[in-house]
């Protein structure tokens, strides 16, 4: 019988088709797509013997130590774990590196042992992650785009989760943007973060977005670099400034970088552990900067900070770090604001609070 194969990927991206990738598991740690789940054919271990036995006797040999590997209880094992995500998501489909004999093999054994012939993607995860690189390249092509601009703290982020014709970069690359950015997870590798980045961008295109809305950044959002043509055109793109007071840009800079950061901290890590490893992000993210503030004015921010963290046990509670942050925003950011933004005053189109910078945005795109 011959088993299925899918070459529509745009409608499996736009779909978020449950996909079962069967590489192995430093495969699927190197990149990977949104919505797949790793349930490998071979271990990394297995894989690497059967490399080295192909070096050595070729691909028939290579092939024989391989069905070796996982004859018998492995096999037994990993088919059922197979069967139950066919079970769960009867629509997804199948893949390996090159939709080769991996993937070949594993539609068999699910097969064999439910009668379903579950789907493989032709050409494999290689056939995916080009097709998604291609379509970044289209997209920027194809969309406009605005450009939300405002100090630090100003809320450019909160702005772009309210509007539905926006992409979250910063969420898409899991870091804040700033030397403060960092969460407690890591950041997706390079190619999953230009995987979600694609996907979310040929979602706008299939949908016919007016103009899709993205928050100003810089060339890398933590240690993941935007795609350059995306960086290129959005440093031509129109430019919407959000204009927040400086009460305003503390408040929210303590809610993200105190509240939050301090409550994902202590989620991760339990309450006490969690406290110590977020003072020590919070000293560690200063000390990052200790250069460009210069040292008088690192020492005076470092001794408010500290202050700060003794006295937000008390009844300040985490307003207690209004002044170290007051000082981050001011002496800080705000020069590198004001000289950047002399660079990009011809593309600023509308400049406002944050009521008014959304109505601009469903004006022009249709949606509320």
């Amino acid at each position: 019988m011959e088993l299925p194969e899918i070459s529509d990927y745009t409608r499996l991206f736009l779909e978020d088709t449950p996909l079962l990738d069967v590489r192995a598991p430093v495969e699927f740690e190197a990149g990977a797509f949104p919505t797949a789940h790793n349930l490998p054919l071979l271990t990394d271990e297995e894989r690497h013997l059967i490399g080295i036995r192909y070096k050595e006797a070729g691909q028939e040999a290579a092939v024989e130590l391989g069905r070796e590997l996982v004859d018998g209880l492995p096999r037994k094992e990993r088919t059922e774990r197979w069967a139950q995500f066919v079970e769960k998501h009867p629509q997804g489909v199948l893949y390996c590196f090159r939709g080769g004999m991996r993937s070949r093999i594993t539609q068999e054994w699910i097969y064999a042992a439910t009668g379903i012939a579950y789907p493989r993607i032709k050409g494999g995860y290689k056939a995916l992650r080009n097709f998604l690189l291609e379509q970044i390249e289209l997209s920027v092509s194809q969309l406009q785009l605005l450009v939300i601009g405002g100090r630090t703290g100003a809320g450019k982020t909160i702005l772009i989760k309210k509007v539905k014709s926006s992409i979250d970069l910063e969420g898409l690359a899991w870091h804040r943007g700033s030397a403060f950015g960092r969460h407690v997870t890591p950041q997706p590798t390079q190619i999953d973060f230009e995987n979600r980045l694609s996907i979310a961008m040929l979602k706008h295109r299939v949908m016919k977005s007016s103009t899709v809305v993205l928050e100003d950044e810089s060339k890398a959002i933590g240690s993941r670099h935007l795609p350059p043509a995306l960086y290129e055109r959005m440093s031509e793109s129109p430019l919407a400034i959000l204009e927040v007071s400086l009460e305003e840009r503390i408040k929210n800079s303590i809610d993200e970088y105190v509240t939050a950061a301090l409550e994902e901290y202590q989620a991760h890590y339990g309450e006490e552990q969690g406290m110590e490893e977020w003072e020590s992000y919070a000293r560690e993210s200063l000390k990052r900067i200790a250069r460009r503030l210069g040292g008088e004015r690192y020492q005076r921010m470092e001794k408010s900070l500290d202050s700060a963290m003794r006295e937000m046990h008390g009844s300040s509670g985490h307003q207690a770090h209004a002044d170290w942050i007051a000082q981050l925003l001011v002496d800080y950011y705000d020069p590198m604001y004001d000289y950047q933004l002399k660079k990009k005053e011809e593309r600023i189109v509308f400049s406002g609070d944050m009521n008014a910078v959304i109505q601009y945005i469903e004006e022009i795109t249709g949606h509320e």
